[in-house]
């Protein structure tokens, strides 16, 4: 397996910014985790994705209807995955980690998804190695979409600006149905060896995927039939998928993040401390948008994650302010796009870029 260390040596910004985060908790009195405002948020979104699906099990609707419900329950879904399944999976929606465990294992295994794997995935690969092609499964998700100049260029890259929506609209169904199997039968998340599974992580494995065919699959087909079980199954997913790529794209495949590279089975050190890397592969979006915030579980607030992945996401508002404070003293980066649209916009354009044929781009930076 590849891997990649840091120069942690000169670790002063830190140091001096941890402390500052510290005092802001202390002083305050507050804790590190949710409040109430997430409690107040998981029922609401629980509530209203447990709404639109009674409803189209129960009740007697057109077409139309049940195609809005199938795209609210999508929406519901992937907000669930922002702020309920992912604080908990981090450790940071309670302080109780037996809450936090059940939480996180109701909120992604409810959805279909393995949250075994998706702590080793997140938690500690992509977390550490943000933006290192070759290690971090979050930028390896398909060879039809080229996420930095490292990775092959194929011809069909010339368009995939075009078509990446598409590509992001069946991600939570690749998820669930390929991605999952491919780490458990394969024993790997990318190149890093996968945990061990114990046999009730194998038995838990195979009951959630069981489930998930039972509950979003053939119950709706008993109800709707095949052909509006698969339209309903279809928008759903694409709204969940859409949701969910676009807001991690947004966070490290825009302009101005950068990317590492390590080649298989060799080892790279980087001159930059764990926390300027941090810094350089991420970026915000919306600040200023409380509602953005609210919906997509503060990820517009991608850099506070990065940096401080224990602590809930209702707190990153008022993180930021000290994030950006540190930044400007020590000459750190911190990247950010002001409104979501701005922060579409430079995705789109980075895949444009990226699609392009390399030789072509060097080309012209050399004729420049």
């Amino acid at each position: 397996m590849a891997k990649i260390t840091f120069n942690n040596n000169d670790n002063r910004f830190f140091q001096s910014l941890k402390s500052s985060v510290d005092a802001y908790f202390s002083d305050n009195n507050i804790k590190k985790t949710g409040d109430w405002r997430l409690f107040i948020k998981t029922f609401i979104l629980i509530g209203m994705a447990l709404a639109c699906y009674l409803v189209l099990m129960l009740v007697t609707v057109n077409l139309l209807t049940a195609v809005l419900l199938s795209a609210l329950f999508g929406y519901a879904c992937a907000c669930i995955g922002f702020s309920v399944m992912h604080d908990a999976n981090h450790g940071s929606y309670s302080p109780n980690q037996k809450l936090n465990d059940f939480i996180g294992f109701i909120a992604a295994n409810g959805l279909g998804a393995s949250s075994y794997f998706w702590k080793q995935k997140h938690n500690i690969i992509h977390h550490t190695y943000t933006n290192v092609d070759g290690i971090d499964d979050d930028i390896a998700k398909s060879p039809i979409i080229r996420h930095c100049e490292t990775q092959k260029w194929v011809p069909a890259h010339k368009i995939q600006h075009l078509y990446v929506p598409f590509v992001y609209a069946l991600s939570s169904i690749f998820w669930i149905f390929i991605m999952d199997f491919t780490k458990y039968f394969s024993r790997k998340i990318f190149t890093t060896a996968a945990w061990k599974l114990t046999l009730k992580n194998h038995i838990i494995f195979w009951l959630t995927k069981a489930y998930y065919v039972a509950v979003f699959m053939v119950i709706p087909i008993m109800v709707w039939g095949w052909a509006g079980w698969l339209v309903g199954f279809l928008v759903a997913n694409a709204v969940m998928g859409l949701t969910l790529s676009f807001v991690f794209q947004l966070a490290h495949v825009v302009e101005n993040t950068e990317f590492e590279h390590i080649p298989l089975d060799e080892t790279k050190h980087l001159e930059t401390a764990w926390a300027e890397h941090q810094l350089k592969t991420t970026a915000n979006f919306a600040m200023e948008s409380k509602v953005v915030s609210w919906f997509v579980g503060g990820l517009n607030f991608q850099i506070e994650h990065h940096l401080f992945p224990k602590v809930s996401h209702v707190h990153y508002p008022a993180l930021s302010k000290i994030v950006q404070e540190k930044c400007k003293e020590y000459n750190m980066p911190y990247h950010n796009n002001t409104t979501l649209m701005d922060a579409i916009a430079s995705h789109l354009r980075v895949m444009k870029q990226l699609g392009k044929r390399p030789e072509i781009v060097v080309l012209r930076a050399q004729a420049a």
